[in-house]
């Protein structure tokens, strides 16, 4: 595909929005995360971008974490949740007694999170908290301790989301136009 082949997705925060957002994220989450160890746990793919920017966000405030991957998927290449979630690839360090901090992209159903709770609890975590970038209106934040954004109830692409693999590198969150 070329540049001309890009969608015209309705623009809902700028890059310099995310940044602003990112950091009163990280602002949230100081108390939560002083005097203790911690693991980022980031669920693949499409929160990377997001867990990036909050781990130097949180550096840049005097917050050291660990970090780790968690590929979990219910989404596959369609627009909405299969319902199910699979373990597509575990974490690699022992999370054994640390607190596991788990950054996703989107809050919607609550069952990644949940998931991903219980599989690291299984795995021997203190506790385990929970960040998101954008948390979609529909969701109850049950379970939720910090997030970033307050979505609109659109589908959104770019800054790590995507619409069947396409659009995660877009420089901004945008949502696929309403019909």
């Amino acid at each position: 595909m070329s540049t001309t082949d890009i969608p015209k997705f309705d623009v809902i925060l700028t890059k310099e929005e995310i940044d602003e957002r990112v950091g009163k994220a990280a602002d949230a989450l100081v108390p939560m995360l002083q005097g203790q160890s911690w693991t980022a746990i980031v669920i693949l793919l499409g929160a990377t971008p997001f867990a990036s920017d909050l781990l130097r966000a949180l550096a840049d405030r005097g917050i050291d974490v660990g970090f780790d991957a968690l590929w979990l998927e219910s989404y596959r290449d369609a627009r909405e949740s299969s319902g199910r979630v699979v373990v597509r690839a575990d974490i690699q360090r022992s999370i054994s007694g640390r607190g596991a901090l788990v950054l996703d992209d989107v809050f919607d159903s609550g069952r990644t999170l949940e998931f991903a709770r219980a599989h690291l609890m299984a795995k021997g975590a203190r506790e385990v908290r929970t960040c998101v970038f954008a948390r979609k209106p529909e969701a109850v934040p049950n379970g939720l301790d910090a997030w970033a954004f307050d979505a609109p109830p659109r589908y959104l692409v770019g800054y790590g989301m995507d619409d069947a693999g396409h659009w995660r590198g877009l420089p901004y969150l945008g949502a696929v136009p309403e019909q």
